[in-house]
Order: C-alpha cells, then sequence, then structure tokens
C-alpha cells in the first residue's frame, strides 16, 4: 500500500512544483541526492572514491519539453564527462532519454544521446542509458542497440532491465548477443499486471534467474541491488561457478545501505553508487521511498538533526 502510494505521489505535479521550491522538501531530498549542481556531484564522487566505491552521476530531469532543454541537459553530461576525466575519478554517467527529448523529436534525442556516447568512448569511459515506465521500454532499447553498433561506442554504453518485467528474459537474451553491459534492477514504476510481475516473490525469482544469466555471459555487468537475499544469491552463485569478483559489480543507490556498501568493499566485491544531482529530484525521491518505505521514517527522524 505504501508502495503504491509513493508511485502516485511521484506522479504529482502540483506536490513536485511545491516540493521542489520549498527549504523542507530540499531538506528531505539530501539523504538521497547529491546537491544540485556538477560541483556538488563531483565532490561527493570524490568522496565515494575514497571509499573504495565506484561512482555512476545521473543529472536528474526527465520529460523535458522543448529542445533547448534536452540541448542543455546534454551539454551538462558532456561537462561532467570532462571534469571526470580531468580528475581522474572512478565514475561514469547515467542519462534519461526522455531527459535528452525522447518525446520532442526521436531524431534528435538520437543524435543528443549519440554525442554523449561518443564523447565518453573517446575518453574511454561509459554511458548507462537508464530505463523508463514500460511505455519506454521498446524505444530504450532500440536506443541502446543502435548506440552499441556503432564500432566506436561498442563497450561504452549500457542498459537497464527490470526483473519485474515479463519480457525481461528475453530482453536480456538479446541484449548479450551483441555483448551489452546490463545494469539489473527490480524496477520501480507503477506496472500494469499485463507485464509486470505482481508479486515480489515472482519479482526476486526472475531476478536471481537473469542475475545468473548476465554472470555467466563473460561480460561486465551491474547487478543492482539493496535487497540483502539477492546480494547473498549472488555472491553464493559467483562462488560456485568460480566467477571473480571483478567479473562484475554490485550497484546501490546514494544515501541507500551504506553499511552493505561497505561491506561488500571489505570483502572484495566491486561495488558502485548512484549518485543523482540537480534541482528536479522529487520524482527520483519518491520512487526510492516506493522501493523502500523505511526510508521514508528514517528521514522524518533526521530532518531536524
Amino acid at each position: 500500500m505504501l508502495r503504491a502510494a509513493f508511485i502516485s505521489l511521484s506522479e504529482s505535479k502540483s506536490l513536485r512544483s511545491a516540493a521542489e521550491s520549498t527549504w523542507i522538501g530540499q531538506r528531505l531530498s539530501r539523504r538521497f541526492v547529491a546537491g544540485t549542481t556538477i560541483d556538488d556531484a563531483l565532490a561527493t564522487t570524490e568522496a565515494m572514491n575514497k571509499l573504495g566505491l565506484g561512482v555512476s552521476v545521473d543529472n536528474l530531469g526527465e520529460n523535458v519539453t522543448n529542445a533547448d532543454e534536452a540541448r542543455h541537459s546534454a551539454q551538462l553530461y558532456h561537462q561532467i564527462l570532462d571534469r571526470m576525466q580531468a580528475q581522474q575519478l572512478n565514475a561514469n554517467v547515467s542519462l534519461k532519454l526522455t531527459h535528452m527529448g525522447l518525446e520532442v523529436d526521436e531524431a534528435m534525442a538520437y543524435e543528443i544521446a549519440s554525442g554523449v556516447v561518443q564523447h565518453a568512448a573517446r575518453i574511454n569511459n561509459f554511458v548507462r542509458i537508464d530505463m523508463e515506465g514500460s511505455p519506454y521500454t521498446q524505444r530504450t532499447l532500440d536506443f541502446v542497440h543502435r548506440l552499441h553498433r556503432q564500432p566506436e561506442n561498442a563497450g561504452c554504453v549500457g542498459a537497464v532491465i527490470q526483473s519485474y518485467l515479463f519480457r525481461s528474459e528475453k530482453d536480456v537474451e538479446q541484449l548479450l548477443a551483441e555483448r551489452i553491459r546490463i545494469r539489473l534492477c527490480k524496477g520501480a514504476y507503477k506496472e500494469p499486471a499485463e507485464v509486470a510481475f505482481p508479486r515480489k516473490a515472482d519479482v526476486d525469482a526472475n531476478y536471481v534467474r537473469l542475475m545468473k544469466m548476465l554472470l555467466k555471459s563473460g561480460v561486465y555487468h551491474g547487478i543492482a541491488t539493496h535487497d540483502e537475499n539477492m546480494v547473498r544469491a549472488t555472491i553464493e552463485f559467483a562462488q560456485k561457478e568460480k566467477i571473480a569478483a571483478s567479473a562484475f559489480e554490485f550497484q546501490m543507490l546514494y544515501g541507500v545501505r551504506r553499511d552493505l556498501q561497505q561491506k561488500l568493499v571489505k570483502e572484495g566485491w566491486r561495488c558502485r553508487v548512484y549518485i543523482p544531482f540537480g534541482t528536479e529530484w522529487y520524482p527520483y525521491l519518491m520512487r526510492r521511498l516506493a522501493e523502500r518505505p523505511a526510508n521514508a521514517i528514517f528521514i522524518l527522524k533526521n530532518l531536524f538533526r
């Protein structure tokens, strides 16, 4: 019930406007969002690197309404990539296609996203194309396949697969056929029963099934989860199959399960933290609370500390 409530809140434009413009809303976001500027994001990235954690930086935003917004969003990514290289950070970037103008002009969005991926490839970095709700799944995967097929981009662009979707096993097979890197997560959008598993047990079972496919593929993937059962299943499978700790990485969100992140690093596993920044943080925060409603209690307890 709480998960459904937070997902509904994430879609409220009036609440979003109020939250993103008020002091208390901005204070609420600090647990999960690394400030509003590139400087904020990269300072946090450097701090995570010192803890032995890799980073993926995301400039928050989605569903831009015009070409100027889309090109401005992309320009920030070009700046971030150059700063990462100059500061020699262990970091890459994640972006959403609707932030690059997918709903404005698909050809323009491809041109913009392609420019960011080509930039990353030139400096030996990497771009993760984030997954959004199921209406965007096929178009997003089509973009990833097309971008990856450009010889200069091979290995420098990857996809996200959500285990709550019925279609995900087939999508994984198609991505692996082209050796495309995948971030596996459970999914955080409200999806109809026709396309997604309604029961957590089924989502978890599919997650484990897909995780095994990824680890056995010989491609470097990200196992994105805060669920200790999923972490344990991954470690046990890797050890059983003699898959090296350097062959994949765990991925977690900034501000969530810091204890588990450090535990994995100390045990010799690779872990990357997804660091969002920017002023458009409200939908992201609501989806994080939907994934783990206990986070709402934690934030409220620490709001005025």
